[in-house]
């Protein structure tokens, strides 16, 4: 049986390399084929590795706070790419601040977002999430 493909990757000028190893190689064992292309991605290089892989999912991870300024938009380039059926993910400590998680949740759910995790998310749950929402 095929796996399938995600692309994971640490968006804008964000260079925490390990959280994006760590969740790689998660995601591989937990049966998805992981494209990762590292750190310090754009949005535009999530956007056509998706479509050059034929990605079901992108996992945009986020650490360094900034994740507000550098997701804005994003859903609205998939859809302009054609990728409006894509199921977007965000995690990891998205903004400055002592937020709480609920406000985050809300703000990249209203910017597009499937699912919003923070840094201590259950990457379990989170493999049973993207399998689910995957196959809807």
């Amino acid at each position: 049986m095929k796996k399938t493909n995600v692309i994971l990757g640490v968006i804008g000028s964000d260079c925490h390399s390990v959280g994006n190893r760590l969740l790689s190689e998660f995601f591989m064992n937990a049966g998805f084929n992981v494209i990762n292309l590292g750190v310090m991605v754009s949005q535009n290089e999530f956007i056509s590795a998706a479509i050059e892989s034929d990605a079901r999912a992108i996992l945009v991870s986020s650490l360094y706070g900034h994740g507000l300024i550098d997701c804005a938009g994003f859903r609205d380039k998939c859809v302009e790419k054609g990728l409006d059926r894509i199921v977007l993910y965000v995690g990891g400590n998205l903004v400055v601040g002592k937020t709480p998680f609920a406000e985050v949740e809300k703000k990249f759910k209203d910017m597009g977002f499937d699912r919003v995790f923070p840094p201590d998310a259950d990457l379990n749950e989170a493999a049973k999430f993207l399998k689910h929402d995957i196959e809807k």
